[in-house]
């Protein structure tokens, strides 16, 4: 018999931090930005990851399921996202959220389909067979432990056919006391839009290291390491090349420089009031003898006019930005 007419609360929630804030800005945790610990392969990956950089050690080790992917860690950032919107408006948060999985579809840009509910409950049970064995320091607490990127994860409340409506997932304890150190960073939303995994870890970073810096220069090998690619380096030189010439990452353009470096310049540092790049008259009669016919004038005005839309960067190589410009625009 029930009480006043109304069925026990099978599902409490005041042990939870209640997902409901819908404007809350992309964050992301410094630690895993700093280095890798998800795959970036797009199949099951099984393989047991090792990393050592400056006195840093990580263990990854996968679940039957595989590795966490790159794509799997949106859990992770909306969770993270959600938690510091409220921490910044002074409300009471735990390692324990409930949130509507609709609600992390769509901030996230994924599809609402039934594909979209299906992967990310296969996300979830990767980020809670994952386990890492690290001493990155967070929180101002540096010891060596072994957890799972989230603790556990279940399905609150589902449809009748089966889809999931409402989620809940226990951070775990590692990456909470990020969030209480406020050891994030903001995340463009155009994060969610890279469909190449490693053009989202090549953002992350970007991000991390760029900071309120202009620029960051970094080399290939040492992009290579810290990315978790496991592509040889001359494969991952003409991944990175292709990046450049196809130009999608949000707030910072690529540029490859002489002795194997990559630099990386943030798109709102702003050149000088009327100084515009210049091309060399090599490039235009290069794109003149390889597009016969073409008004290269017209095509370099139509560039600079990009270039201003785009913010008015500062560009280290003129040159190469209108070349890629050229791949884009065809």
């Amino acid at each position: 018999m029930t009480v006043g007419g109304l069925l026990p609360d099978h599902h409490p929630t005041a042990d939870f931090f209640v997902c409901d804030i819908f404007d809350a800005a992309p964050k992301d945790d410094m630690g895993s930005m700093e280095h890798p610990m998800f795959t970036l392969s797009t199949r099951p990956d099984r393989r047991m990851l090792s990393y050592e950089h400056n006195g840093v050690g990580i263990q990854v080790i996968p679940s039957m399921r595989g590795l966490a992917t790159i794509h799997d860690k949106d859990v992770l950032i909306y969770c993270i996202s959600q938690l510091m919107a409220a921490l910044n408006a002074g409300r009471t948060i735990t390692r324990k959220l409930q949130f509507k999985a609709y609600d992390l579809l769509v901030a996230t840009n994924r599809e609402t389909s039934g594909d979209g509910y299906k992967r990310l409950r296969d996300a979830l049970e990767r980020l809670a067979g994952t386990r890492i064995t690290t001493n990155y320091e967070t929180g101002g607490q540096e010891v060596t432990t072994g957890f799972g990127l989230i603790e556990s994860w279940q399905i609150v409340r589902k449809t009748r056919g089966g889809r999931m409506i409402s989620v809940a997932v226990t951070l775990s304890e590692w990456l909470f006391r990020a969030v209480l150190s406020k050891s994030v960073l903001t995340l463009s939303r155009d994060y969610f839009r890279l469909r190449k995994p490693l053009e989202r870890r090549v953002y992350e970073l970007a991000r991390k290291h760029c900071g309120r810096q202009a620029e960051w220069v970094v080399s290939v090998e040492t992009l290579l390491k810290k990315s978790g690619s496991s592509s040889p380096r001359r494969v991952f030189r003409k991944m990175l090349r292709d990046m450049i010439a196809a130009d999608v990452l949000p707030d910072y353009e690529m540029q490859e420089e002489p002795g194997d470096l990559i630099r990386f310049v943030r798109r709102d540092v702003v050149v000088a009031a009327g100084t515009e790049p210049v091309l060399s008259q090599e490039i235009l009669d290069q794109v003149r003898q390889e597009r016969p016919g073409v008004d290269v004038y017209a095509l370099q005005a139509e560039w600079l006019e990009h270039w201003r839309q785009r913010g008015a960067i500062r560009l280290h190589s003129p040159d190469k930005a209108f070349e890629g410009w050229l791949v884009k625009r065809e």
